[in-house]
């Protein structure tokens, strides 16, 4: 039976609910890994400068593993090289922690609820979804508002 795992070495996992909520709603079926990591402002500058050449803090940055798979069920079939223990890795997320803080302030959420949702738009760019042009934000957020209503029903996402 399929499933997707958050691997955060740092923290306790408490990331089922929504890794259930992506999975289902991407109709996957094979045994899914994506790591998550915390990281201060500095380190969290540094690595969007190296990645993408922004020489500033971001709230959540994405490296996915695989090419090609926006919209597609990922078998691990087609993804050999980056199957390990019978699950494919998707690739790695880092959040910044402060950064997620300041925003849930700004927004009148939770933190948690604001990593929630970071976590989440980490996935789908690991997925392969982006927001580089209209078409493409409007269904990446159709995404999010899809499970983040499940995660937060009392809320609109």
């Amino acid at each position: 039976m399929g499933r997707l795992v958050i691997e955060c070495l740092s923290r306790p996992v408490r990331w089922r609910r929504l890794a259930r909520a992506v999975y289902k709603l991407l109709g996957q079926r094979e045994r899914l890994r994506a790591e998550l990591v915390f990281l201060g402002e500095d380190e969290m500058a540094r690595l969007n400068s190296m990645a993408r050449h922004v020489d500033k803090v971001t709230d959540v940055l994405s490296f996915p593993s695989l090419d090609g798979i926006r919209g597609r069920v990922v078998t691990a079939a087609e993804f050999p090289y980056e199957t390990e223990r019978s699950f494919v890795y998707l690739g790695s997320i880092a959040i910044c922690e402060k950064r997620a803080a300041e925003q849930a302030e700004e927004y009148g959420h939770s933190a948690e609820r604001e990593i929630d949702y970071l976590l989440l738009h980490g996935l789908l760019h690991l997925f392969g979804y982006d927001h580089m042009n209209d078409r493409d934000k409007g269904e990446m957020r159709a995404l999010e508002k899809a499970v983040m209503e499940k995660l937060y029903p009392e809320k609109k996402a």
